[in-house]
């Protein structure tokens, strides 16, 4: 039992999650990677939604709530981190929810469903038919018809590169969260959320609720004045003074 009186709870806490998500086999082995990757950006960032993750997060509620068809892409790590949190956003844009694995197994699948539905998901796309998306060369090629195939927006929560590049071609706004500014789908997205899911979805969530009723010419305004370039350059800024400047802390020490 982790005390919430402990320096690092919030951290080792979402770490139990993501080893227990392991252990049911909704997480592949590499998503424990991934997550351990994520959380030494994430201490670097000072373990806070940063002055440009907030802009990113503005800029991806405004795309949210223009879309037409948006759909939240799941894998096994934002399945074991924010499952609650996805139906939620999921709901309040009136958006669709679809399981898309590098590593797929039927069971991985299944299972990831059963988590969503639990956290109140009325539909999850992905588990049934699947079209080919070409030109990306991996397993996570394939998506619903109805869902990332035909969407116009997609939440990629997660590293996941190919696909985003392959996605922003074919014509699509492609929002991520992701914490590393440096990585492939950080430059590839449209609008790259460099933060920690567990405070960037729920974040969305808020600033979906406080724009939902802004005029169109509002919204489009934040997304023409939102520059991904330069948002992940303000980024990588504050990665540089934190590593450099001692002083700096953690928020959570």
């Amino acid at each position: 039992m982790i005390s919430r009186d402990h320096p690092r709870y919030h951290s080792l806490m979402q770490r139990e999650k993501i080893t227990d998500a392991w252990r049911k086999g909704i997480l592949a082995d590499s998503g424990m990677i991934a997550h351990g990757r994520g959380e030494a950006f994430d201490y670097l960032l000072g373990e806070e939604t940063t002055e440009p993750a907030r802009k990113a997060i503005k800029a991806a509620a405004a795309a949210l709530i223009l879309a037409e068809n948006p759909v939240i892409s799941v894998n096994g790590n934002t399945a074991a981190l924010v499952p609650a949190e996805v139906v939620e956003l999921a709901g309040e844009i009136g958006g669709k929810i679809e399981i898309n694995l590098f590593h797929r197994t039927e069971k991985r699948v299944k299972l990831i469903e059963e988590v969503l539905r639990e956290h109140g998901a009325s539909e999850v796309l992905g588990t049934g038919k699947l079209m080919h998306i070409d030109g990306i060369m991996s397993p996570r090629a394939t998506a619903s018809p109805d869902g990332i195939y035909s969407a116009d927006t997609v939440l990629v929560p997660l590293e996941d590169g190919d696909r985003t590049e392959i996605l922003r071609k074919s014509g699509k706004t492609v929002i991520t969260v992701d914490l590393n500014p440096l990585s492939r789908t950080s430059r590839m997205a449209s609008i790259s959320i460099t933060d920690n899911i567990v405070r960037a979805v729920p974040a969305l969530i808020d600033t979906v609720r406080e724009l939902r009723d802004a005029p169109r010419e509002e919204l489009e305004g934040i997304l023409r004045k939102f520059d991904n370039t330069e948002n992940l350059r303000e980024t990588i800024k504050l990665l540089d003074i934190r590593r450099y400047n001692p002083e700096i802390e953690s928020s959570q020490e």
